[in-house]
């Protein structure tokens, strides 16, 4: 009698080349076929998310868009509300005396010192009405179009903990920015330019460094691509070394197509496995950026009055030592305008950056010993860029298509700390959106007479929501568009978020 595949009567059946094997070896043999195959149409349905062979909409975008591209302005190192935006007579009337909390308040310095009062004096603007500082004047002109929100909250007092917050969703590392997903969910306007740009200050990264941008488990194609408007080179290595002069515009591209050919040859052979798709598409779109990124970041061939409008010098040399309102308005105006010139070419997302995290004096917004000297040139030098930014990108007919979002960690403490000082307030803090579908001229959310929590306690606003809303405007319905992780379907607002309909037009 011939042998079967199975026989109840022996624990041992033939294995194709013969070997006896166990019912048990069998079993988790054919499991492990049926898990295999399962497990393959799951990874090669992430392949073509990864290859981006789906040419239609990503689920989740289920919303009519009101906006194409967002801009993202964050102040690293938690902007005082108190001294821009969030006005606070009580403060000036009682500025001195001890600060009474009327419960106990954990701070992170121990920075409750008696009441500072706003370190500039706050007046109205635009038609709205609205009160700013006076080292923030330069956004008076565009205030109407803006929306503020004074009831934000973080649930981390730490830099790096409630930085994560604002750019992922999550206080701890290995999430996704949001401009991440973005990328993924609605793909590229210009295949020759990064979807997401990533325009750091200029002194060096922000608390968590790339982590801010990075992709997390999403396929790395999806990761931000770092540009330095003010550096030589602002994308690094994409053209070749000054040591290699022998390599020719022939010789490049026959590398790059042998190159190719063994990427894919070694591709075809590790199917499933997405980082090597993402980092041939990386080096494939580092080609394509060698022609249209210097065109992009050319900013000699602006005319004189938008560099003005900015604020920016070109071919300024060495800049003083010590942090001053020129060099801010001209590092930050840069990146502003870079940020428009990679707008109007197709970039889905870009985000700009104010303050680094390393060196002393603070070249940041974390301001524990002098809240003039250190807030002053920084937000002088923002408000001239961010001005500047919302009026260009109106004059070119891009503002209803774009959303201009700032925001910061959190926010700082009405107590004072060592006398000019501000400490730490994760419990309250000021976002402000303008642009695409914002309405303009309104504030959504208050905080206490004193700027120290949410004026309503039981609802306040939070990343979250706010990261609902931008993907709203975007047409994404942020519930829906989700990635697989270790069994979970993450998504940039967790298991939270509401859509801010009263700051909606």
């Amino acid at each position: 009698m011939p042998d079967r595949m199975v026989r109840t009567s022996s624990p041992f059946h033939r294995a194709p080349g013969g070997e006896p094997q166990s019912r048990r070896d069998w079993l988790a043999a054919s499991g492990g076929g049926l898990g295999g195959i399962a497990l393959a149409a799951l990874l090669a349905g992430q392949r073509e998310a990864v290859a981006g062979v789906a040419a239609a909409p990503h689920p989740a975008c289920i919303h009519p868009p009101r906006v194409k591209r967002v801009v993202q302005l964050f102040m690293a190192g938690a902007a005082s509300h108190i001294d821009l935006f969030d006005h606070k007579p009580e403060l000036v009337k009682r500025h001195g005396e001890p600060s009474d909390f009327g419960e106990p308040v954990e701070a992170f310095q121990d920075g409750l010192g008696p009441w500072l009062k706003p370190v500039w004096e706050f007046a109205p603007y635009g038609g709205c009405g609205k009160m700013l500082s006076e080292v923030v004047a330069p956004l008076g002109a565009v205030v109407d179009r803006m929306a503020f929100i004074h009831d934000m909250v973080s649930t981390s007092g730490v830099h790096s903990a409630a930085t994560l917050l604002q750019t992922t969703g999550f206080v701890l590392p290995g999430f996704p920015g949001a401009g991440c997903w973005v990328s993924y969910a609605l793909g590229s306007l210009n295949d020759n330019l990064p979807t997401f740009v990533v325009l750091p200050d200029h002194r060096g990264y922000a608390s968590n460094g790339v982590k801010n941008w990075d992709a997390g488990f999403l396929p790395a194609q999806y990761s931000g691509t770092v540009v330095q408007p003010a550096a030589a080179d602002p994308v690094a290595d994409l053209r070749p070394h000054a040591v290699g002069p022998f390599v020719t515009a022939s010789a490049d591209a026959a590398t790059r197509d042998l190159l190719a050919r063994l990427n894919r040859r070694h591709e075809a052979a590790r199917p499933g496995d997405s980082r090597l798709e993402a980092r041939i598409q990386s080096y494939e779109l580092a080609a394509r950026m060698q022609l249209a990124a210097p065109e992009a970041l050319d900013i000699a061939s602006e005319p004189g009055h938008v560099l003005a409008l900015y604020g920016v010098q070109p071919g300024r040399g060495t800049w003083p030592a010590e942090i001053n309102a020129e060099e801010e308005t001209h590092h930050f105006g840069l990146r502003c305008l870079t940020a428009r010139r990679l707008l109007e070419r197709g970039v889905r997302f870009v985000q700009v950056w104010s303050g680094n995290d390393n060196g002393f004096p603070r070249r940041n917004w974390d301001s524990h010993e002098d809240v003039a000297r250190d807030h002053g040139p920084l937000a002088l030098g923002m408000a001239r860029g961010a001005a500047a930014l919302i009026e260009d990108l109106d004059r070119r007919g891009m503002l209803d298509e774009t959303l201009v979002l700032w925001t910061t960690e959190f926010g700082r403490m009405p107590s004072s700390q060592g006398g000019r000082g501000r400490d730490h307030n994760p419990y309250v803090f000021t976002t402000w959106l303008c642009g695409g579908g914002i309405k303009g001229g309104v504030t959504s959310g208050l905080s206490d007479q004193w700027g120290y929590k949410p004026l309503d306690r039981d609802d306040p606003t939070t990343v979250h929501d706010v990261h609902a809303t931008v993907l709203r405007l975007l047409g994404i319905e942020h519930t829906q568009l989700t990635w697989r992780n270790n069994g979970i379907d993450r998504r940039l607002t967790d298991v939270h978020g509401h859509v801010l309909t009263d700051i909606l037009a």
